[in-house]
This record gives structure tokens, sequence and C-alpha cells, in this order.
């Protein structure tokens, strides 16, 4: 006799712990089934260091800043954030460098002084029009989806309202350009960061923008509009959405995959386990990728236009590479040898300014040809600066380098037999800021796109799920063709982030179908 519950959830990352939370809440008997071997998803706290096995570590989602705070308090789970102050930090190989966070004043005499005057009025007005939106989009992030155009009319202020569509339909630099910055140093540091992370596109890309906004709508208490540090990682995060689901009586089984789901008169009606075991539900609510889940359900189950749709997502593979260190101490930068805090920042490791944009165009073009970019960007992390709870009894350090964009395949070689050297020509770069820094690194654990799918079960590595240049009602709907079944995958609205509105709204969904009321 087959176990029965009201709901499965495939799958325990963040917005499957979310939705299963808010699925027994309202009084379902609900089971999350996991395929590995702990909870939490790309959002995990790990010890990976062979030669330094106490030193804890974010080894996929590194900061947290797009969970809306209004679903963070109707979950009723403390988040234990710390704000980085200064929380940006951008390096040259020489003697400048800009280091900022909420002084204004002394944020507006480093752009003065290392950029202009100009570029210092370019940043607040960009700033300012950029909380207008965030302000305005908020809402739409715990509601399911309009079109870009239909959320401008509904949301945006009018005056914003075609500015809103552009900067998701169109290149983050046609909306840099808008504030005239003159550094190109500047609108690289934004345009990466926020436009090309985690994103496959770069100067150009239509749908970078979309990418920037979702970066940009940080709303937690204290935040000011940036990503915070979790204390003791990320997993701190899905370990206790993890508690308060078990809490509201939901079961979560670890080491328990699922093989395929059944289906009967086209309608879900459970899934069966890789040992063979099956389980019925009314609903199930999937949290794997849009990808995986069709690899569950089979293709021939799917009508030809969401098929149609999912290969079209599949077209952006992850180019994102992550690469985790252990560090034995502090990098000493040239341009900045004391510690002022640079070492909590985003530390944003670029070419320099005469040559910055065209190593952006080159960079992307080697990796859409399965070559190696030289001089890819890099956001460098050491958290443990800010958080020292992940230390271990000998204080190293840990550190993250994340680097875009990598190819997911190599043309003529393979990551095998090439990442050993890649991970010391990245460190080399970082030597060429901090000299040094490669003789401080005690082990890694590199994660190439390859891995991050191998690692986390992300198909083809893309740490989004679904690209970010696919915005609103572009992503996969929680609703999918086969009755009873639903996503609730980083692939759908908002975003793909650690953000959990997804796993909100498609709850939220599934309780509406069932005429049930959300507690």
């Amino acid at each position: 006799m087959a176990d029965s519950v009201d709901a499965i959830v495939v799958g325990a990352g963040h917005n499957g712990l979310v939705a299963a939370l808010l699925l027994a809440r309202a009084g379902l008997k609900v089971r999350v089934l996991e395929d590995k071997g702990v909870v939490g998803g790309a959002a995990r706290t790990e010890h990976p260091f062979k030669k330094a096995p106490n030193l804890g570590m974010s080894t996929g989602a590194y900061l947290l800043g797009l969970m809306p705070p209004e679903l963070i308090q109707k979950l009723g789970v403390e988040m234990p954030v710390v704000r980085r102050d200064p929380h940006y930090f951008l390096p040259t190989e020489g003697k400048r460098y800009l280091l900022f966070g909420s002084n204004a004043a002394q944020t507006k005499e480093q752009f003065v002084s290392f950029f202009s005057e100009a570029d210092w009025r370019a940043n607040v007005a960009m700033h300012e029009e950029i909380a207008q939106i965030r302000e305005d989009v908020a809402p739409t992030f715990l509601q399911e989806p309009l079109t870009i155009e239909e959320t401008a009319e509904k949301y945006i202020r009018p005056q914003l309202r075609q500015v809103f569509v552009d900067l998701c339909r169109k290149p983050v630099n046609e909306y840099l350009e808008r504030f005239q910055f003159k550094s190109d140093l500047v609108k690289a540091m934004y345009a990466v960061t926020d436009g090309f992370s985690g994103l496959t596109g770069s100067w150009g890309t239509p749908g970078t923008g979309m990418n920037f906004l979702i970066h940009n709508m940080c709303r937690l208490p204290g935040a000011d509009g940036t990503w915070m540090i979790v204390r003791g990682g990320m997993g701190t995060v899905t370990g206790r959405l993890a508690e308060a689901a078990r809490k509201h009586g939901a079961r979560i089984d670890v080491n328990a995959g699922v093989s395929k789901l059944i289906l009967e008169g086209g309608v879900a009606k459970g899934v069966v386990l890789h040992d063979g075991t099956e389980i019925r539900a009314e609903v199930v609510v999937c949290n794997a990728d849009p990808f995986r889940m069709r690899q569950l359900v089979g293709r021939e189950a799917l009508p030809g236009d969401y098929n149609t749709r999912l290969d079209e997502y599949g077209k952006k593979t992850g180019t994102t590479m992550k690469v985790n260190l252990a560090l034995r101490g502090l990098p000493k930068f040239t341009c900045l040898p004391e510690d002022r805090g640079q070492y909590g920042a985003t530390i944003h490791l670029l070419p320099s300014e005469d040559r910055v944009i065209e190593s952006l165009r080159t960079g992307f073009a080697d990796v859409q040809q399965g070559k190696l970019p030289e001089f890819p960007t890099i956001e460098w992390y050491i958290h443990t600066t800010v958080d020292p709870s992940l230390q271990d009894a000998d204080g190293n350090h840990n550190s993250a380098l994340f680097v875009q964009w990598v190819p997911r395949e190599l043309r003529g070689t393979t990551w095998e037999a090439e990442e050993s050297r890649y991970v010391a020509h990245l460190l080399s770069i970082c030597d060429r800021f901090a000299p040094g820094t490669s003789d401080l690194v005690v082990d890694t654990f590199p994660l190439h796109p390859q891995k991050i799918e191998q690692h986390f079960g992300i198909t083809h590595g893309h740490i989004h799920h679904v690209d970010n240049s696919f915005g609103f009602a572009d992503r996969l709907p929680y609703v999918t063709p086969i009755a009873g079944l639903y996503s609730c995958s980083a692939g759908c609205h908002p975003a793909g982030s650690v953000i959990g509105a997804a796993g909100h709204n498609a709850a939220m969904r599934v309780l509406g179908d069932l005429g049930r009321a959300a507690q």
C-alpha cells in the first residue's frame, strides 16, 4: 500500500521549504523529498576543504538580499543578517581605490577623487531612481506575475513606466548610459555585479537590465539596498526554514530522490522514489529546476508550446564559476594595505579602465566559443571577516571568487584537464591586486558549471535555474499543463536567487485551487 499525503514537495531548496512551511501551516499533510543528503539546495553551509575540514563555507549562494521582509514576517522565521559596511571595494593595481558604504560624505569624496564629480552625480541619480523603481516593484514579488508592460501600467509610477520597461527588456549598459557616467570602470562595476551576475550575457545583451533590476531589489531591514551576510552561512536560512516547516508538521526526507511522477489520466497523483517506493498525493509541488521537472514527467506528457518554452530557457546555460577558498590569512592590497573594512565588502576585480569595456566584450565572446577568458570579471568575498563564527581553530578564513563568465563546455579540452590550471590563473589575477594571495591558499573547492550541476543538482549548472534575462510573466508559471503539478522553482517569478517568493506564490496558488485558506 503506497503512502499518501496531501502534498509532496520535490526538493528541499529554499523555495521548496517555504512552500512546505506554508502548506503545512494551512493544515495539509506535507512530505518533502530531497535527493541530496542535506536540505538547502544551493543555499547551504558546508565544510568542503580537506586541508581545513573545520572551516565552514557558504558554497553556493553567498549573500541574502532579495527575500522580501514581508515574507520573512509571514513565515515567522528570523534571519540573522549582518550589514556589510563598507559593502563595495574596487581596487586597482596602482594606488587608487574605491571603498564605500553608508557614509555618503566619504563615498562622494572617493568618487570625486577616483572618478569625477560627474560620476558622483550620476551615481546619486541612478540610486535615487532605482530606489523608486524598487519601491514600486516590491509588491509584485509576492503575487502571480503580469507581463512587463502590464506590471508597468499597474505598479510603476507614470514617469518611470517606460524607463522600467526599457530596463527590463534592454541591455544594462543602455540604462547606465542614461545617467552620463564618465568612467567606464564604474559603469563596468555596476554592470558586472548586478547586470551580468549569474547571467548568460554581456555588454549589449538584451535582458541584462532585468538582471540589474532584480539584483537591486534588496529590501531587508537595515540593508539600504545592499546584500547582507547571514550568520552561520546560507545554511542558516534553509536550516531555519526546515525547522519551521517541521514545527508545522511537514516531514522532510533526505536521500529520497524522485525518479518519476505518477500520472493517471494526465493528472499528477504522486511520485516514485529511486528505491521504487510510491507516495501518493493530491498535489505535487516541484522545487527542482524546470528541466529536471520535465524529466520526471516525460517530455511527451507536456504540450508543444510548454516544451518550446523550456527549450528556449535551456539555450542559456550556466556560465558562472565559484572558486571557494580556504585562506590562512588576509591578502594585502597594493592600493590599500591597511584594514579599513574592505575585506567584508564585495571586492570587484576588473581590468584597467582603458580596456575594461573591450575586455567584457571579448571575454564573453571567448566563452561563447568555448574558450576560457584571460581576465573574467571576479567578485571576491572574504565573509569570515564579518562573520567569524565559521572560522576554524587555526583562524583560517573562508573566501570565494565569483567568476563571470566561463563556458559550460570547453572547446578542444575538458574541465577535468583545465580546472587546476585555471584556478591558479584566477588566483594570479588576485595576486596582481594583492601580491602573495596565492601563497595564502590552504585549499580550494572549485565549482565550474558542470560541477555546479553535479554538486547542487541544477540542470545546465545555471545558478538561477532560468536565466534572469527572463522576467515576470516570461518566467515559468507556477501552474503546469499537468493538473495537480505545480512549480516553485527559482525558474519561476520573481527570479533566481535566494528569494523564497516562488515558494510562497506557488503555495498560495495550491491553497487557492484546493479551496484552503492560508494560515
